[in-house]
């Protein structure tokens, strides 16, 4: 019911954007910015089968995100990161799941972007506010919910004074609570997924949006603030979480290493900045690193067992 009470807000605000547009196609698109964020790369073509069946002889308009996408390029110029297809597609989605859904969750392996989509996103809509009168400012606290104990992250009791201290994210809930600016709010807690800390979310994550605390304390989310989590995996939430959030799921693979490397050589002393030396650069790594990589990817688990075993011995 959750699944389909976000494609319906997202058919909402799409019908208020296009009035006039036919509502077939205000669904189908719906369904996909809802539902295509969450597939890998090897279920979009099955999934693009499935919706052509379902709404054939359909063609969906694509979304105008002109101004977005310019801001964002001068975002990535001024981060000194490659601006690629996928990397601008993931910056999109993570901004149509945010309309729809007050968290979410970016779930992909090391080197796949997520950190770096939400940091260009927020500076996208926070120039976009100051320059195009557009969106609003983006504010976020970032945190890593394992480097610190339950008790600092949500609060805990005192046993000799038996005061209650509020932790982190209830610190941080009350700022953004009470704050009456019509900035965006962005909660991030980037680091690994754990049940002891993951399950209190469920009141925060609902409908409700309320954060409750062992002290008997209820802080109720503001209108602008969002909850969004990084994580490389979903082997420690339950699905009671992961039905109340939203899904966009990021592949190192669809990245490739060929953005880092460009990054890395514009950081290079200017003799080695001219189009010569770079060219040269590039075909070194084109040459040495795919036959690095399948040789790390095949054979170095089998190397680092023989490793530790003849160490042993």
């Amino acid at each position: 019911m959750r699944a389909v009470k976000a494609v319906l807000v997202a058919a909402g605000n799409l019908k208020l954007q296009f009035p006039d547009d036919v509502e077939d196609t205000l669904i189908l698109r719906s369904i996909t910015d809802v539902n295509e964020p969450k597939f890998l790369s090897h279920d979009i073509p099955l999934f693009n089968v499935i919706i052509s069946d379902l709404f054939p002889d359909i063609e969906l308009p694509k979304a105008e995100y002109k101004v977005r996408i310019i801001v964002a390029l001068l975002c990535c110029k001024d981060d000194n990161l490659e601006p690629t297809e996928y990397f601008f597609k993931k910056i999109i989605q993570s901004y149509e799941m945010m309309k729809v859904r007050h968290g979410f969750m970016l779930v992909g392996e090391p080197f796949s972007g997520k950190t770096k989509v939400l940091h260009i996103l927020a500076e996208t809509l926070t120039r976009m506010k100051e320059n195009h009168g557009q969106e609003e400012k983006v504010i976020f606290r970032t945190l890593n919910p394992k480097a610190v104990t339950m008790g600092q992250l949500f609060g805990q009791f005192d046993m000799v004074s038996h005061e209650w201290t509020d932790g982190v994210v209830a610190n941080t809930f009350r700022e953004f609570a009470s704050s009456h600016t019509t900035d965006c709010k962005w909660v991030v807690f980037d680091g690994p997924m754990d049940t002891l800390w993951i399950e209190s979310m469920n009141t925060v994550l609902d409908d409700n949006k309320k954060l409750c605390l062992m002290s008997g304390k209820i802080i109720q989310m503001s209108s602008q603030m969002s909850m969004i989590f990084g994580t490389m995996d979903l082997s420690q939430a339950s699905p009671t979480i992961v039905s109340r959030c939203g899904m966009i799921f990021m592949e190192p693979s669809e990245l490739g290493w060929k953005p880092l490397v460009r990054s890395s050589m514009n950081t290079l002393p200017k003799i080695l900045q001219s189009v010569e030396h770079r060219d040269l650069l590039m075909e070194l790594f084109n040459w040495l690193l795919p036959p690095s990589l399948n040789m790390l990817r095949k054979n170095c688990m089998v190397c680092t067992a023989h490793f530790s075993h003849s160490s042993l011995n």
